[in-house]
């Protein structure tokens, strides 16, 4: 719309700030309007910034000042840095959803009370969901018999190994969570905009699943503890023997565990500022234990616990049944059998039938628990691995053994319920030091998340690492390796291992782990919907968009439920130590993917790579991604496989269903430099004939509303191409770029629309130019880059070129084929284009022919070749003709061109056909005649035209000279116009319109060139000849001649090509490039 401006002059001075700010500047629309949206200069409205925000009283605000006066009209699309400041300043980071609310809110015209999510500093937000995932159910549950399996060398380095992937992992995520500011969505956010959208939500739907079993894995502990150590007879199932007890207990576990899952579903679901409340008494817990861990450890060294454990022989006995570690004992000078001796013989009596180990056998009472001083640290070195069902053995202890190998399930010994290898216990141990990014996840209910998940994580990391690797040495040093090799505490009469170690009581470790691996659950449950719903709300995968709602302040309820159900699937299993491997590879996985993103950021040193943290190296990345590398194939190979085809499945459906985003991410800053090389590589030599491949610059043309005109040229490519090597698809608008920049976008839009129906794989690349002819030359000289420049260039016939009054279509094609030739470059020019293929067609026979008259580099018989790759030409047969003249041996020729082909490993039949000298016909004659009458009348018509408007610009001129000295003459005579005809005058006006009168008049007199003659029968002749032979092929490819050097037989060279090409249906004309395209040799 137009606009007017009213500037009113400044005067120097003081000067009211309100008088200058109504006068300074006016803006007005004619229509009373005010402007609804900013836009940039070019009139595309600015994109949405979390600094600079489009709201609704920034839009009346006008510059104001002259200071920056110079300035002025760039203020709405770039402010000034005092604006940028205010709002920057001004800039809150709402948990997701929050901003949304709100503006609805503002919407509807309701004033509400605002809605402010939790915020929450690096103790509370960071630290202490790390600290309760991490010192979690493995700690408590675990850690003792992981010790005693593997020993305390092997233990050391299982929890080395883990704690040093996840520190420097952790140090990979402060650099790129301080890399600018991170919603919500954490670790998912991290991911995928350092690696792109398909990294991301392959690796974030891989982590949220990962997260998501391990609440699993959490409340699965709780059960355990509960049903184990605090209330055993609480157990709805109960079974006889070891395998029916074993069963009993996963069933127990399934319907307490889907209890338990409901009810923090529930407590998650009332709000998160709950759950952090209930995280503090959570984690008050979890230290209480930890001190009476080392507490009783530090008792041990002077006064150990009083645990003690029955050994039959060098076998440990489960104290369940039998309260003496006795055989039989004497009571009253009577010998009597025991609760144990009943448990071995078939009854009490002392000649009762008993197990043979058990007769041969003494029993023996040792503590379980002896103390810092006691020196069982060196039988607790080393590791002892056994197959599933192997005994608990004290190796030093003497021992009778049996004939007998196998015992009854009933005997109350104390066995491997799994086996145990060490690539096992690092599965397992591995989720104890997962709980890292349950701070990251979170980010979005932090106050500042630069600042807090890198302190908060690497201070939780470094604390839960000195202790797990102090525990280790200190659960080796202090407890009985026939203890710690008991998994559930059933020779110390069902107590938990790690409690007996404990001081003031073992209740104090049981209702801490207890309280702790319920508070992990929560931490969990809190962690993974916010991360679903991340990945919902970016969009890059389809079906899972209903995730992204919740309630209004933000928290994710339809993703809590789908949580809540994916969990309740690893409560199905049962089993802690089946679920805790595959959390392994989901989080490995995660940690592998930060640890890449950080490397590929800083080796890539793009320029938004500025991290506030400072304390890393893609050295230490590096290592960390090799390491978490390792660990997924140490811990489970099949797991690995399994977890990446996942990854890699999700990453393929992001890849071909997801939207399309450009975050700026890594990957593609990777693909950058690695096309740089490439193309570095590449300008260093001209590829060899192997690698030659037609490299198409695609010349299109669009009509008045920028759409495409011949989309089957772009059908044609993708037929010839197959998605290999370089497509550029190129246009040409006249004019100029500030006047026609607009249309030049939407006619790209356009190209690329079409290019996408027609599945042609390439570069779109829209030329204005003043005039055609010059934009067609740009795009023929300066398409592509480096060594990644078009070799081909494809375009269709002008078939209208006759009925134009213009001439400058055919010249505009004949100065392309002259510059291609010119830049040796092969030109492919298409006649009835609108006829060709599409893709979605098939031909189910017929063949393709070859014209092969001349021999320019062999691309005639490469592009069949090509072309019949596709579907669409795949069931055509390839025909070669070539000409033969009187002196050939046209016998030979065919055996020649069929080695020839043959070495050149095509299938294709060979003819050769005999053209023999012939008189030139009257038709022939008769042809050229018109040709050059019909040219000859063009240039009269031509000129004819050019004279009239000669002639009405010199009437303008002199009209507005006349005019010019009226006004400068007002009071003087009126001028009188004088025509002098001087004798040179008269006599070349006359020859001028004698030469005219006679060259109208010669028309129907003249003789044909001789040399358009010969042409005219060639063209004659060699139609014929293709007609004849060609006329039914589905598509016939023939040599294209060259323009002529003189420009004056220009449209006489366009009637000899319509002329050779009369009669066919599809043809494909071919000119060669100049340079070998096909070769004999491997």
């Amino acid at each position: 719309m137009p606009v007017n401006f009213t500037v009113v002059p400044v005067e120097d001075g003081a000067r009211s700030g309100q008088d200058y700010d109504d006068n300074i500047l006016r803006e007005e629309d004619e229509d009373g309007l005010t402007l609804s949206s900013r836009t940039s200069g070019d009139g595309i409205p600015k994109e949405n910034s979390p600094f600079i925000n489009n709201r609704e009283s920034d839009k009346g605000n006008l510059y104001d000042g002259k200071n920056m006066a110079l300035f002025e009209e760039e203020m709405d699309s770039n402010p000034m840095v005092s604006s940028l400041l205010n709002k920057l300043a001004n800039y809150t980071n709402l948990t997701q959803g929050v901003i949304e609310h709100e503006e609805a809110e503002n919407e509807d015209g309701v004033k509400k009370k605002t809605v402010q999510s939790p915020r929450m500093g690096t103790f509370i937000g960071v630290y202490l969901p790390c600290m309760q995932n991490i010192l979690g159910v493995i700690l408590f549950l675990r850690l003792t018999w992981i010790v005693g399996t593997a020993g305390i060398m092997e233990s050391f380095a299982i929890v080395f190994m883990c704690c040093t992937c996840t520190m420097l992992t952790a140090i990979s995520m402060s650099a790129i969570a301080t890399n600018g500011v991170v919603p919500a969505g954490g670790s998912y956010y991290m991911i995928s905009r350092s690696l792109g959208p398909e990294f991301g939500g392959a690796v974030g739907l891989c982590f949220y699943l990962g997260t998501t079993f391990a609440g699993s894995m959490y409340i699965l502990g709780t059960i355990e503890i509960l049903l184990t150590y605090i209330v055993p007879s609480a157990a709805i199932f109960k079974g006889e023997g070891k395998e029916n007890e074993t069963a009993a207990m996963l069933n127990n576990m399934r319907v307490y565990g889907t209890c338990c899952i409901v009810l923090m579903a529930l407590v998650v679901f009332v709000g998160v500022k709950y759950v952090n409340k209930l995280a503090l008494v959570f984690l008050a817990c979890v230290v209480l234990s930890i001190l009476a861990i080392y507490a009783g450890v530090i008792k041990t060294a002077f006064d150990p616990p009083d645990f003690p454990i029955c050994l039959l022989g060098n076998r440990t006995l489960a104290g369940h049944n039998f309260d003496k570690c006795l055989k039989t004992e004497i009571v009253d000078n009577v010998t009597i059998t025991t609760k144990l001796w009943s448990l071995f013989c078939d009854s009490n009596s002392l000649n009762a039938t008993c197990n043979e180990y058990f007769k041969l056998n003494n029993v023996t009472e040792i503590q379980g628990i002896p103390g810092l001083a006691s020196g069982v640290i060196k039988d607790n070195l080393w590791s002892e691995y056994g197959p599933q069902g192997m005994l608990v053995e004290k190796k030093d202890q003497p021992s009778i053994p049996a004939t007998e190998t196998s015992y009854p399930s009933t005997l109350p010994y104390v066995s491997n319920d799994i086996a145990t290898f060490f690539t096992l216990l690092v599965g397992i141990y591995f989720p104890s030091v997962t709980g890292i990014m349950a701070g990251s996840n979170r980010s979005g209910d932090l106050r500042d998340a630069q600042k807090s998940i890198p302190v908060g994580t690497i201070m939780a990391i470094a604390t839960t690492s000195f202790i797990y690797i102090s525990c280790v040495v200190l659960f080796g040093a202090c407890i009985e390796g026939v203890v710690l090799r008991d998994k559930f505490g059933d020779s110390v009469k069902g107590n938990l291992v790690i409690g007996t170690l404990s001081w003031p009581s073992p209740w104090v470790i049981v209702i801490g782990s207890f309280f702790s691996t319920c508070g992990a659950g929560l931490q969990s449950l809190t962690g993974a919907p916010r991360l679903l719903q991340a990945i919902a709300r970016d969009g890059i995968v389809p079906f899972l968009h209903v995730f992204g709602h919740g309630k209004a302040n933000g928290e994710p309820t339809w993703a809590l439920l789908l949580t809540a159900g994916i969990c309740e699937i690893g409560i199905l299993i049962a089993s802690l130590d089946s679920v805790a491997p595959i959390l392994s590879m989901f989080f490995l996985m995660c940690y592998l993917f930060v640890n890449l993103a950080c490397a590929v950021q800083t080796l890539l040193r793009t320029p938004n790579w500025r991290p506030r943290f400072k304390f890393y190296h893609w050295a230490l990345s590096f290592i960390g991604m090799s390491l978490c590398l390792a660990l997924m194939f140490i811990s489970s190979w099949y797991y690995a496989l399994v977890a990446m085809m996942i990854a890699g499945c999700i990453y393929k459906y992001i890849e071909y269903r997801g939207a399309e985003k450009e975050w700026g991410d890594g990957i593609r800053g990777l693909s950058l430099n690695a096309a740089r090389y490439a193309l570095i590589r590449l300008e260093e030599a001209p590829p060899h004939t192997k690698n030659w491949r037609p490299q198409l610059l695609v010349l299109m043309n669009l009509d008045s509303e920028q759409s495409v005109k011949h989309a089957r040229l772009l059908s044609l490519t993708t037929q010839m191409k197959a998605g290999k090597g370089l497509t550029i698809i190129g246009s040409v608008l006249e004019g100029a770029y500030l006047v026609k920049k607009q249309e030049a976008k939407r006619s790209e839009q356009n190209i690329k629309a079409a290019m996408a129906t027609e599945k042609t794989k390439g570069f779109c690349h829209v030329v204005v130019s003043s005039n055609l002819r010059d934009g067609f030359s740009h795009l023929i000289q300066s398409a592509g880059l480096g060594g990644m420049k078009h070799n081909s260039v494809l375009m269709a016939w002008p078939s209208l070129w006759k009925q134009a009054e213009d001439p400058v279509s055919w010249r505009n094609f004949i100065e392309v084929v002259r510059e291609t030739t010119a830049a040796h470059q092969a030109l492919l020019v298409a006649k009835n284009i609108d006829a060709f293929p599409k893709n979605q067609e098939r031909f189910s026979g017929g063949t393709i022919d070859v014209w092969w008259i001349v021999h320019d580099g062999g691309l005639l018989m490469l592009l069949p070749f090509l072309l019949r790759q596709h579907k669409v030409w795949r069931k055509c047969k390839m025909r070669i003709f070539t000409v033969a003249q009187m002196d050939d041996n046209s016998i030979q020729m065919k055996k020649d061109l069929q080695m020839f082909l043959y070495h050149l490993r095509l299938d294709a039949e060979v003819e050769v056909v005999e053209m023999h000298d012939s008189d030139i016909s009257a038709f022939t004659y008769e042809k050229t005649l018109v040709m050059e009458q019909r040219s000859q009348m063009l240039k009269q018509m031509q000129l004819s035209r050019n004279e009239r408007e000669r002639e009405a610009q010199l009437i303008h001129d002199r009209n507005t000279a006349s005019h010019s000295a009226l006004v400068a003459k007002a009071n003087a005579a009126p001028d009188r116009v004088h025509m002098t005809w001087t004798k040179e005058k008269l006599i070349s006006e006359k020859t001028r319109n004698r030469e005219a009168n006679v060259g109208v008049r010669d028309l129907f007199n003249m003789k044909p060139n001789q040399s358009n003659v010969r042409r005219m029968h060639t063209a004659v002749k060699l139609n014929e000849v293709v007609v004849n032979k060609s006329q039914e092929a589905h598509l016939v490819l023939l040599n294209m001649p060259g323009p002529p050097k003189n420009r004056e037989g220009d449209e006489n060279y366009m009637e000899f090509l319509e002329v050779l090409m009369e009669g066919l249906n599809r043809v494909l004309l071919v000119r060669g490039g100049g340079r070998e395209v096909i070769t004999i040799y491997s």
